[in-house]
């Protein structure tokens, strides 16, 4: 694939200048909503059925004049490897509309209980902090659907396991969020961000734990 030009990523940059503020509080709106509304949800496949309800929500918060749309599990083309190889795909993006190849993603995982952070730790790991995920963006959300115990002991199982240091998120301080921050391995001769912030949301569906 062509190497992006400058002009390119310093629009990339600009798009997603406060991810906080832009990104999370559109997905905050449509879990809120998910709660009042009740929508049933499948017990056999919880964590695509949660995000699956979640996206029209989220689409449902926006203007509409925002420069991107939300998708589910659209496909990351960048790190694709030659065929026969399947692109990557995330459960849920905010793409930019000037340009698709650029995204914003969110990586949804099921957690059962505060210590059930493995699949979760491993994404970040493997995924994000190698730029095979989110190439062109210096930041993601993990979003934990939590079925049972703490948003705070989910934080704490994360920090301890990945490592990192977990921050409040100054425009979401009520929030079961946090953000931490890295540093990614890049690969040679590739622009993308070096540094990386890691945004977790804990969003609480104890309901669903009889369910499962």
């Amino acid at each position: 694939m062509q190497r992006p030009a400058p002009e390119f990523l310093a629009m990339v940059r600009t798009w997603m200048h406060n991810p906080a503020r832009t990104f999370l509080s559109l997905i905050w709106w449509a879990y809120d909503d998910m709660l009042e509304s009740a929508p049933p949800v499948d017990a056999r496949d919880l964590e695509r059925s949660i995000t699956q309800l979640l996206e029209p929500r989220v689409r449902d918060a926006m203007t509409g004049d925002e420069p991107f749309y939300v998708q589910h599990t659209p496909y990351e083309r960048e790190t694709m490897k030659p065929p026969p190889a399947q692109p990557p795909e995330y459960d849920l993006a905010f793409v930019f509309r000037a340009d698709e190849r650029v995204m914003w993603p969110m990586e949804a995982k099921i957690l059962e209980t505060p210590n059930a952070v493995a699949n979760y730790v491993n994404d970040i790991r493997q995924e994000f902090l190698s730029c095979r995920y989110a190439p062109f963006s210096d930041s993601c959300a993990m979003l934990g659907y939590l079925l049972s115990g703490s948003s705070n002991a989910v934080f704490a199982s994360v920090s301890r396991k990945l490592p990192c240091t977990m921050h409040s998120v100054p425009e979401h301080p009520s929030r079961p969020n946090r953000v931490s921050h890295h540093l990614r391995t890049v690969p040679p001769s590739k622009p993308y961000p070096k540094a990386f912030d890691c945004f977790h949301l804990v969003l609480e569906f104890p309901d669903l734990s009889r369910q499962s």
